[in-house]
């Protein structure tokens, strides 16, 4: 997608509150791999990307700026925590399973839009497939226009869901579970081992139409696609667009130590470096070099600094953004101006039980206020605070709502009754600051 940094930040800024600093690098960053893929081969593999660092508290948008990001443009990515990881010799993860992760997710990603692509021909097959198996069930002699007029009429009514709680009994592919073969590997599906030997086992199950549906369409979708091509563009994009966001990266920071636990987190790192460095892979698809991924590492860095990180790995990061706390602002902005905001969750579940839930502007204030002199004077959990906050205010409304057929019932949540409701919660605030 060619978007420009200008566009891609406008696209954040719809999910994400504040944080225009990170939102910048992200965006450069994102806009010089397509730079980047406008250049001769020569060029281009001298090129490759500057890797971010973001230092800033837990929930104020970290992963999800990266998560985001890699969604506009429809880029593999994986969040993995470092802290999951330990060096050689130690019980833990092996590094290397991160980039087996993210080439499973790119295999996923290009899979699902190749089968986007087919799905036209794949339901037509599947119709025809399930058209028969019905037309069987009500076998009895007809003539071969009659057999047509009749074989139409079923598929008129398959279309229109007519027998989708119809239960059949049919023979469908016995997929194989996945499972882990290497400890800390990503998870290998035996079938695609075993071969087509294995994959086409069939076995007898009873589902109704609208289940078997989706397995036929798969089915039809999965012969129409070609796997080689499938791995071949899921390697390409893992090695060119793949994004990889390594978090709580400030717990493997060793701080001046030299003994004990401070070995292991070193040892991580170290372990981590060739990664960033650029290495190559192997995967049961085939050899990836990570010299072009992108790499995004975030942490807290409460008590460690960028600084105590390797200087090896320090430099592989060139670009560190620092996220702000949030502010009584962001909370009414992530309450009103966000897609899908929170206040609209609740909205929308609520109107399930025909509760029309309605906030007064001076409500949204009162549970901005709240929110944020709660991380001041406790833990700083960012815009993790509102739902702890709205849980706990609609806690009553939620319990007794449902259970009948009531007529649309109207509730107007305003400052007064986010005050009375959240007096629980927030009677002790001023008192928390003192206590050590």
């Amino acid at each position: 997608m060619d978007l420009s940094p200008k566009q891609i930040v406008a696209e954040l800024n719809k999910h994400i509150i504040g944080q225009d600093e990170a939102k910048k690098a992200v965006a450069i960053a994102l806009r010089n791999r397509y730079r980047r893929a406008q250049l001769s081969k020569e060029v281009r593999d001298e090129i490759t990307p500057k890797n971010i660092i973001m230092k800033g508290p837990t929930g104020v948008g970290k992963t999800e700026i990266a998560r985001r990001l890699a969604k506009l443009v429809k880029a593999p990515f994986i969040k993995v925590e470092a802290t999951k990881y330990t060096e050689v010799g130690y019980v833990g993860k092996d590094v290397e399973g991160m980039v087996r992760d993210l080439v499973e997710c790119a295999v996923r990603l290009v899979k699902d839009e190749k089968t986007a692509e087919v799905n036209a021909k794949a339901t037509e097959a599947a119709e025809k497939k399930m058209v028969k198996i019905l037309a069987e069930a009500k076998k009895n002699d007809r003539g071969e226009t009659a057999r047509e007029v009749f074989e139409q009429n079923l598929l008129d009514s398959l279309r229109k869901g007519t027998f989708d709680k119809v239960v059949i009994e049919t023979e469908v592919r016995d997929e194989p579970k996945s499972m882990e073969l290497v400890p800390g590997g990503a998870a290998i599906n035996l079938g695609s081992i075993l071969g087509d030997a294995f994959s086409q086992r069939k076995k007898k199950r009873k589902l109704t139409v609208s289940e078997a549906m989706k397995i036929f369409i798969a089915e039809e979708a999965d012969k129409l696609i070609d796997d080689d091509a499938v791995t071949e563009e899921a390697l390409r994009r893992a090695e060119n667009d793949g994004i990889i966001f390594i978090d709580e990266i400030d717990k493997i920071a060793a701080k001046g130590n030299t003994g004990g636990a401070d070995v292991s987190r070193e040892g991580v790192q170290r372990d981590i470096l060739p990664i960033v460095e650029g290495s190559t892979v192997m995967t049961k698809y085939g050899a990836v070099k990570t010299d072009y991924m992108l790499f995004i590492a975030a942490g807290a860095f409460h008590v460690a600094r960028v600084e105590d990180l390797i200087p090896e790995l320090q430099g592989r990061f060139p670009v560190s953004v620092e996220l702000s706390s949030l502010t009584k602002e962001d909370f009414v902005n992530i309450l009103t101006n966000t897609e899908h905001s929170i206040t609209q969750q609740y909205a929308m579940l609520l109107a399930v039980d025909n509760v029309d839930l309605k906030f007064t502007p001076d409500a949204i204030e009162a549970i901005a206020e709240i929110s944020e002199e709660i991380n001041l004077t406790s833990e700083d959990i960012g815009a993790r605070r509102l739902h702890t906050v709205m849980e706990f205010l609609l806690e009553d409304i939620s319990f007794n709502a449902g259970g009948g057929n009531y007529p649309v019932v109207t509730v107007e949540i305003d400052r007064k009754y986010v005050e009375e409701h959240l007096a629980k919660i927030t009677k002790d605030r001023d008192l928390k600051k003192y206590v050590l």
